[in-house]
Protein backbone atom coordinates (compact mmCIF):
# COMPACT_ATOMS: atom_id res chain seq x y z
CA UNK A 1 0.00 0.00 0.00
CA UNK A 2 1.76 3.50 -1.18
CA UNK A 3 2.43 5.83 1.37
CA UNK A 4 -0.35 8.84 1.66
CA UNK A 5 1.76 11.13 4.04
CA UNK A 6 4.51 13.42 3.11
CA UNK A 7 6.97 13.43 5.29
CA UNK A 8 9.59 16.23 6.03
CA UNK A 9 10.46 18.10 9.36
CA UNK A 10 9.63 21.69 10.98
CA UNK A 11 8.55 23.90 13.62
CA UNK A 12 5.73 26.27 13.60
CA UNK A 13 6.87 30.20 13.49
CA UNK A 14 3.91 32.03 13.06
CA UNK A 15 0.03 31.78 13.75
CA UNK A 16 -2.36 31.38 11.05
CA UNK A 17 -3.83 34.98 10.64
CA UNK A 18 -6.46 35.27 7.96
CA UNK A 19 -8.76 38.43 7.52
CA UNK A 20 -12.96 37.98 6.94
CA UNK A 21 -14.09 35.14 5.61
CA UNK A 22 -11.93 32.81 3.38
CA UNK A 23 -13.15 30.31 1.15
CA UNK A 24 -11.62 26.86 1.00
CA UNK A 25 -9.10 27.65 -1.25
CA UNK A 26 -7.62 30.60 0.45
CA UNK A 27 -7.49 28.51 3.91
CA UNK A 28 -6.04 26.06 1.72
CA UNK A 29 -3.50 28.51 0.25
CA UNK A 30 -2.41 29.97 3.70
CA UNK A 31 -1.87 26.66 5.00
CA UNK A 32 0.51 25.50 2.28
CA UNK A 33 2.01 29.12 2.82
CA UNK A 34 2.20 28.50 6.44
CA UNK A 35 3.77 24.71 6.13
CA UNK A 36 6.64 25.75 3.45
CA UNK A 37 7.48 28.73 6.22
CA UNK A 38 7.94 25.37 8.74
CA UNK A 39 10.01 24.00 6.45
CA UNK A 40 12.33 26.96 5.80
CA UNK A 41 13.09 27.67 9.71
CA UNK A 42 12.62 24.21 11.15
CA UNK A 43 14.94 22.43 13.18
CA UNK A 44 14.53 18.87 12.03
CA UNK A 45 14.64 15.28 13.65
CA UNK A 46 17.16 13.23 11.62
CA UNK A 47 16.72 10.00 12.63
CA UNK A 48 14.81 7.94 10.17
CA UNK A 49 13.00 5.35 12.71
CA UNK A 50 10.98 8.45 14.21
CA UNK A 51 10.31 9.39 10.98
CA UNK A 52 8.85 5.92 10.04
CA UNK A 53 7.30 5.78 12.87
CA UNK A 54 4.99 8.61 13.12
CA UNK A 55 4.57 8.40 9.48
CA UNK A 56 3.46 4.87 9.91
CA UNK A 57 0.64 5.90 12.50
CA UNK A 58 -0.49 8.57 10.43
CA UNK A 59 -0.70 6.38 6.98
CA UNK A 60 -2.65 3.94 8.63
CA UNK A 61 -5.56 6.64 9.83
CA UNK A 62 -5.83 8.77 6.82
CA UNK A 63 -6.29 5.30 4.90
CA UNK A 64 -9.39 4.88 7.20
CA UNK A 65 -11.02 8.19 5.89
CA UNK A 66 -13.33 8.58 2.91
CA UNK A 67 -13.79 10.56 0.42
CA UNK A 68 -13.05 14.20 0.19
CA UNK A 69 -10.76 13.68 3.38
CA UNK A 70 -8.83 10.69 1.36
CA UNK A 71 -8.55 12.80 -1.56
CA UNK A 72 -6.76 15.84 0.46
CA UNK A 73 -3.28 16.31 -0.11
CA UNK A 74 -2.05 14.83 3.32
CA UNK A 75 1.67 16.05 4.85
CA UNK A 76 3.51 15.76 7.71
CA UNK A 77 6.03 17.78 9.54
CA UNK A 78 8.04 16.37 12.76
CA UNK A 79 9.43 19.48 15.00
CA UNK A 80 12.62 18.11 16.57
CA UNK A 81 11.64 20.04 20.11
CA UNK A 82 10.72 18.75 23.47
CA UNK A 83 7.48 21.06 23.97
CA UNK A 84 4.47 18.48 24.12
CA UNK A 85 2.08 19.38 21.25
CA UNK A 86 0.74 18.69 18.05
CA UNK A 87 -1.58 21.03 15.80
CA UNK A 88 -3.08 21.23 11.93
CA UNK A 89 -3.03 23.37 9.43
CA UNK A 90 -5.99 23.98 6.75
CA UNK A 91 -5.56 21.51 4.08
CA UNK A 92 -4.30 18.17 5.70
CA UNK A 93 -1.00 19.56 6.79
CA UNK A 94 -0.52 17.70 10.51
CA UNK A 95 2.64 19.10 12.75
CA UNK A 96 4.25 17.00 15.23
CA UNK A 97 6.28 17.87 18.06
CA UNK A 98 9.11 15.35 19.15
CA UNK A 99 8.49 16.34 22.81
CA UNK A 100 4.98 14.18 22.63
CA UNK A 101 6.90 11.60 21.79
CA UNK A 102 8.00 11.43 25.25
CA UNK A 103 4.33 11.10 26.67
CA UNK A 104 2.93 8.78 24.05
CA UNK A 105 4.15 5.42 24.83
CA UNK A 106 3.23 3.52 22.37
CA UNK A 107 1.80 3.41 18.60
CA UNK A 108 -1.92 3.42 20.08
CA UNK A 109 -1.48 6.43 22.11
CA UNK A 110 -0.11 8.89 19.35
CA UNK A 111 -2.78 7.16 17.17
CA UNK A 112 -5.02 8.78 19.79
CA UNK A 113 -3.02 12.29 19.04
CA UNK A 114 -2.63 12.10 15.38
CA UNK A 115 -6.47 11.03 15.13
CA UNK A 116 -7.52 13.83 16.46
CA UNK A 117 -5.47 16.53 14.58
CA UNK A 118 -7.13 14.39 11.55
CA UNK A 119 -10.60 14.99 13.02
CA UNK A 120 -9.80 18.58 13.44
CA UNK A 121 -9.14 19.00 9.54
CA UNK A 122 -12.39 16.67 8.52
CA UNK A 123 -14.26 18.64 10.78
CA UNK A 124 -13.64 21.53 9.18
CA UNK A 125 -12.42 23.58 12.94
CA UNK A 126 -9.69 25.50 11.05
CA UNK A 127 -12.16 27.81 9.27
CA UNK A 128 -14.89 27.54 11.48
CA UNK A 129 -12.40 29.03 14.42
CA UNK A 130 -11.15 31.83 11.94
CA UNK A 131 -14.49 33.17 11.34
CA UNK A 132 -15.80 32.88 15.36
CA UNK A 133 -12.29 35.09 16.34
CA UNK A 134 -13.21 37.64 13.32
CA UNK A 135 -16.91 37.80 14.72
CA UNK A 136 -15.34 38.27 18.17
CA UNK A 137 -12.79 40.81 17.70
CA UNK A 138 -15.46 42.71 15.97
CA UNK A 139 -17.65 42.41 18.51
CA UNK A 140 -15.57 43.29 21.49
CA UNK A 141 -14.15 46.57 19.22
CA UNK A 142 -17.56 48.17 18.90
CA UNK A 143 -17.78 47.30 22.39
CA UNK A 144 -15.18 48.98 23.74
CA UNK A 145 -16.23 52.18 21.44
CA UNK A 146 -19.40 52.93 23.24
CA UNK A 147 -17.56 52.15 26.66
CA UNK A 148 -14.90 54.43 25.90
CA UNK A 149 -16.28 57.07 23.86
CA UNK A 150 -14.88 56.62 20.41
CA UNK A 151 -11.10 55.57 19.42
CA UNK A 152 -9.55 58.47 20.67
CA UNK A 153 -11.30 57.99 24.09
CA UNK A 154 -11.40 54.09 24.61
CA UNK A 155 -9.80 53.07 27.62
CA UNK A 156 -7.42 50.01 27.79
CA UNK A 157 -9.71 49.05 30.83
CA UNK A 158 -12.79 48.50 28.61
CA UNK A 159 -10.96 46.91 26.05
CA UNK A 160 -9.23 44.45 28.23
CA UNK A 161 -12.48 43.38 30.08
CA UNK A 162 -14.27 43.11 27.51
CA UNK A 163 -11.67 41.00 25.76
CA UNK A 164 -11.32 38.72 29.07
CA UNK A 165 -15.23 38.23 28.96
CA UNK A 166 -15.50 37.13 25.43
CA UNK A 167 -12.18 35.07 25.69
CA UNK A 168 -13.79 33.05 28.15
CA UNK A 169 -16.92 33.40 27.35
CA UNK A 170 -16.95 32.93 23.95
CA UNK A 171 -13.95 31.93 22.25
CA UNK A 172 -12.65 29.48 24.65
CA UNK A 173 -15.85 27.37 25.37
CA UNK A 174 -16.40 27.50 21.05
CA UNK A 175 -12.29 25.98 21.16
CA UNK A 176 -13.22 23.56 24.01
CA UNK A 177 -16.54 21.87 22.05
CA UNK A 178 -13.94 21.58 19.11
CA UNK A 179 -11.41 19.94 21.04
CA UNK A 180 -13.95 17.62 22.57
CA UNK A 181 -15.14 16.79 19.15
CA UNK A 182 -12.05 16.08 17.22
CA UNK A 183 -11.14 13.71 20.79
CA UNK A 184 -14.54 11.36 19.68
CA UNK A 185 -13.76 11.52 16.08
CA UNK A 186 -10.43 10.80 16.35
CA UNK A 187 -10.77 8.09 18.30
CA UNK A 188 -13.28 6.15 15.77
CA UNK A 189 -10.33 7.27 13.07
CA UNK A 190 -7.64 4.94 15.28
CA UNK A 191 -10.31 2.73 16.20
CA UNK A 192 -11.06 2.17 12.45
CA UNK A 193 -7.50 2.01 11.71
CA UNK A 194 -7.13 -1.35 14.27
CA UNK A 195 -5.28 1.34 16.91
CA UNK A 196 -6.89 0.71 20.75
CA UNK A 197 -9.00 3.21 21.69
CA UNK A 198 -8.69 2.39 25.29
CA UNK A 199 -5.17 3.55 25.08
CA UNK A 200 -6.04 7.44 24.27
CA UNK A 201 -7.34 7.48 28.32
CA UNK A 202 -3.80 5.78 29.27
CA UNK A 203 -2.09 8.98 26.99
CA UNK A 204 -4.40 11.62 29.02
CA UNK A 205 -3.55 10.13 32.21
CA UNK A 206 0.03 10.37 31.52
CA UNK A 207 -1.03 13.95 30.07
CA UNK A 208 -2.56 14.96 33.19
CA UNK A 209 0.98 13.54 34.96
CA UNK A 210 2.87 16.18 32.73
CA UNK A 211 -0.06 19.00 32.74
CA UNK A 212 2.13 21.44 36.16
CA UNK A 213 0.31 24.40 35.53
CA UNK A 214 -3.68 23.10 35.92
CA UNK A 215 -4.89 26.00 34.37
CA UNK A 216 -9.05 26.17 35.33
CA UNK A 217 -11.04 24.47 32.57
CA UNK A 218 -12.70 27.64 32.37
CA UNK A 219 -9.37 29.64 31.53
CA UNK A 220 -8.20 26.85 28.94
CA UNK A 221 -8.58 26.65 25.22
CA UNK A 222 -8.63 22.68 25.99
CA UNK A 223 -10.75 20.47 28.21
CA UNK A 224 -9.05 19.10 31.45
CA UNK A 225 -7.60 15.96 31.21
CA UNK A 226 -10.10 14.40 33.38
CA UNK A 227 -13.22 15.70 32.03
CA UNK A 228 -11.33 14.21 27.89
CA UNK A 229 -10.77 10.89 29.64
CA UNK A 230 -14.69 10.74 31.02
CA UNK A 231 -15.80 12.02 27.63
CA UNK A 232 -13.61 9.06 25.79
CA UNK A 233 -14.35 6.77 28.31
CA UNK A 234 -18.66 7.30 27.67
CA UNK A 235 -17.30 6.33 23.67
CA UNK A 236 -16.23 3.36 24.06
CA UNK A 237 -19.37 1.49 23.38
CA UNK A 238 -18.67 2.96 19.25
CA UNK A 239 -15.08 2.79 19.02
CA UNK A 240 -14.35 -0.62 20.64
CA UNK A 241 -17.09 -1.37 18.22
CA UNK A 242 -14.85 -0.22 15.01
CA UNK A 243 -11.24 -1.83 16.86
CA UNK A 244 -13.20 -5.26 16.98
CA UNK A 245 -14.56 -5.01 13.04
CA UNK A 246 -10.56 -3.93 12.12
CA UNK A 247 -9.63 -6.59 14.19
CA UNK A 248 -11.66 -9.21 12.47
CA UNK A 249 -10.74 -7.79 8.95
CA UNK A 250 -6.86 -8.06 10.10
CA UNK A 251 -6.37 -4.78 10.25
CA UNK A 252 -3.12 -5.27 12.83
CA UNK A 253 -0.71 -2.34 12.39
CA UNK A 254 2.97 -2.75 12.83
CA UNK A 255 4.09 0.84 13.66
CA UNK A 256 6.09 0.34 16.94
CA UNK A 257 9.32 2.19 16.85
CA UNK A 258 12.40 0.17 16.15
Amino acid sequence: MPSRILTSLSLMTAALVLAGCATEAELNQEGERQFAQIDETAPLVKDQATIDYVACVANAIVEVLEPPDSDMYWELRIVDNPTINAFVLPGGKIVVFSGILDVAENQHQLAAVLGHEVAHVTAGHPKERMNRQEAAAFGVDTAALVLGGGYANATYGAQSALGALTQYGVLNPFSRGQESEADLIGLEFMAAAGFDPRESVELWKRMNEKNESRVPEYMSTHPSGDTRIDDLIGHYSKALVLYNEAQQAGNYPDCERR
